[in-house]
């Protein structure tokens, strides 16, 4: 197993910069942004998807450091009901699937995306519970009428490119679990799977170990997230989990991002590790920094140190028991 960086994280940086720090602090592989919510991307893809000289220089480039590209990110909401973010995401949705294997990968990853609650709605609307009744008449239109029609539709076009789409299991999205990415999938198509980020399952209430085996079993972990939580036990005894604070106000959030080691130890990321193995994964794991604690520097040397140490524990044979 190998690590790597999710690219959004290195923004501030220019393209060339990006890469040589990658090198530098030993990693082996970088996901890279391509539009919607991450924001700017090291370059436009639209404009690279029609030069096949800027595609071979970002692969020399890539090459050159001894690095590989494990994914293209556009991390957005393209079944959003505001018409003009639905047209830009899914327009990034769709270069990323086509620039992919140009740039010698097969995996796109991105949201489920949530839409309105209706066709009349202006904006996204996350069913949290069953009851009052028109909460499920809401699950309905959103699954029936949107998510399936349009990933269905999605997944066909990626796989004509041979290209396989990582969902990353967010709240606030109608794919926030292993249960709802393997109902997309099932529905929609065996090309469809998780980007597998155990931060959002920690406050969740998910054992994320446990998630490994179970999209591990359905063969459809396409790509994996290296990223901590960290929950406060008294704020969630108060208030519970789902907190809408800003991710700054860390005296009384509930929970917030970690890196890797500083919200769960070994006593999770060494089992996390072996179940990736034990089901079939041998990819990458992609370290994404969002620790409010930490400057982006200090954060992600930090998780690729913790975890390079776990990875090379793992490969010496450490027996953990799941």
């Amino acid at each position: 197993m190998k690590l790597g960086v999710m690219g959004a994280g290195l923004g501030s940086m220019s393209w060339d910069k990006a890469l040589d720090y990658c090198k530098k602090v030993g990693l082996d592989a970088i996901e890279l942004p391509c539009g919607a919510y991450p924001g700017k991307p090291f370059f436009e893809p639209a404009e690279v998807l029609k030069s096949a000289k800027l595609q071979q220089k970002i692969r020399d480039d890539v090459k050159r450091r001894d690095l590989q590209i494990i994914g293209l990110a556009v991390h957005g909401n393209p079944v959003s009901p505001d018409p003009a973010m639905r047209k830009d995401h899914v327009a990034a949705h769709d270069i990323a699937v086509r620039l992919a294997p140009k740039l010698g990968t097969n995996v796109v990853i991105n949201f489920s995306g949530c839409p309105g609650g209706s066709r009349k709605d202006a904006m996204p609307n996350w069913v949290t519970c069953a009851w009052p009744p028109e909460y499920g008449k809401i699950l309905e239109y959103q699954w029936n009428e949107v998510l399936l029609p349009f990933w269905s539709k999605k997944a066909k076009e990626a796989a004509c490119e041979g290209v396989k789409i990582a969902f990353e299991a967010h709240p606030g999205f109608c794919v926030y679990n292993p249960e709802t990415i393997l109902r997309l999938r099932d529905g929609a198509g065996k090309n469809l799977g998780a980007n597998l980020d155990p931060s959002h399952f920690f406050w969740q209430g998910i054992d994320p170990v446990e998630s490994a085996r179970v999209l591990g079993d359905a063969g459809c972990i396409f790509h994996v997230h290296g990223k901590d939580c960290g929950i406060d036990p008294h704020n969630t005894r108060r208030n519970g989990t789902l907190d809408t604070k800003s991710y700054g106000d860390l005296h009384n959030r509930s929970w917030v991002f970690r890196t890797c080691g500083y919200g769960h130890g070994d006593e999770f990321w060494k089992p996390f590790v072996s179940m990736l193995r034990a089901k079939g994964y041998d990819g990458v794991i992609s370290i994404e920094h969002e620790d409010s604690y930490m400057s982006v520097q200090e954060g992600f040397e930090k998780a690729v140190s913790y975890l390079r140490g776990v990875l090379i524990k793992e490969k010496a044979g450490g027996a953990w028991w799941f």
